[in-house]
């Protein structure tokens, strides 16, 4: 094994702590009422633990501004400072109100890729579009939802009234909701964070088969970073609210505002990999259980190069872990 590889199977790994102890750190703040602590307290636990990785990280994606985040922001370096140069994207907590309120289905998430592999989403929405890998090439963000929900219950061998999509509970999406409804498929509303139901839809046995909607664009990248990883595919396009989103985006590059974001302009190559642990129930990872002498998280890791996803079941004991014993607690 050279020494390339023994590093990228070491970072594999890696990054799965880093999402474990952010998710260990804000699922003390679940059904508590506040989103703000839990997002700290996540936040806090992954950046000690990014200390500690052989890496020379750069945050493209992360809490905000140097002016608006004390740490994770856009432009912060983490890691050891060693070799290889990486591209950071990080959301500590997706899903802050369903920490506050007990709801399901936030996870703390990081992508990983080469320096210049990933887009640098502003803070505004995305629209999107996301399926697994038995129907990629068969959606356009552009189409018609009965068209892309016809064209993937075609691909995925279902009938139309089998089809699960994912869609955020917003007043935005009536259209979509009416129309999904119309055309015969079933809806999941979400109240919180579409990352995880966006990397549903490309693994089977999680019931989602198609997410679709107005979300944030730097979880756009994130999902499309794991979706790379699977074979699936996303399509999106950057959904500006005012000036000020138009002007954010050109300072980080997007000169083209209106352009239709394909996979290879999310993530431009399979050098890239993702982790999430889940904080509370969801489609895709078990939420934290404390237990009398730990805890027990549920953790997903993908490899873009050889297209490995692990599932990782972790026992963790505070008595050598005193760190996280009463960690974000009053």
């Amino acid at each position: 094994m050279n020494n390339e590889m023994a590093m990228e199977r070491e970072l594999t790994m890696e990054f799965a702590r880093v999402t474990e102890a952010a998710a260990l750190a804000s699922a003390r703040w679940v059904g508590r009422g506040n989103k703000e602590a839990a997002d700290d307290a996540a936040v806090q636990a992954m950046r000690s633990v990014f200390d500690t990785i052989r890496m020379q990280g750069t945050v493209v994606i992360g809490e905000g501004e140097m002016d608006e985040a004390p740490m994770l922001y856009i432009g912060e370096k983490v890691g050891s400072g060693e070799a290889p140069e990486l591209d950071v994207a990080v959301d500590p907590l997706e899903g802050t109100n369903s920490v506050a309120k007990g709801l399901a289905g936030a996870i703390a998430v990081v992508a990983i890729a080469r320096k210049g592999g990933l887009l640098h989403a502003p803070d505004m929405y995305m629209d999107k579009i996301a399926v697994g890998p038995l129907a990629k090439g068969k959606i356009h963000l552009d189409a018609p939802v009965q068209e892309n929900l016809a064209n993937v219950a075609r691909a995925l061998g279902k009938s139309m009234d089998d089809l699960t999509v994912v869609i955020l509970d917003r007043p935005r999406h009536e259209k979509i909701i009416h129309d999904v409804r119309e055309a015969g498929a079933r809806i999941r509303l979400i109240t919180d964070g579409d990352v995880s139901p966006a990397v549903a839809c490309a693994i089977e046995g999680t019931g989602v088969d198609v997410m679709m909607g107005i979300g944030g664009a730097p979880e756009g990248v994130l999902a499309a970073a794991a979706l790379r990883c699977l074979g699936g595919e996303m399509q999106g396009r950057l959904w500006p609210e005012n000036e000020e989103d138009i002007l954010r985006a050109q300072k980080l590059g997007v000169s083209d505002v209106a352009k239709l974001l394909t996979m290879d302009d999310l993530v431009c190559s399979d050098d890239v990999f993702f982790a999430a642990t889940g904080i509370t129930e969801g489609p895709l990872l078990k939420g934290v259980h404390f237990t009398s002498q730990g805890a027990l998280t549920h953790t997903v890791v993908m490899r873009g190069k050889t297209g490995t996803v692990r599932f990782i079941e972790a026992r963790h004991s505070f008595d050598k872990k005193p760190a996280y014993a009463m960690k974000g607690a009053v």
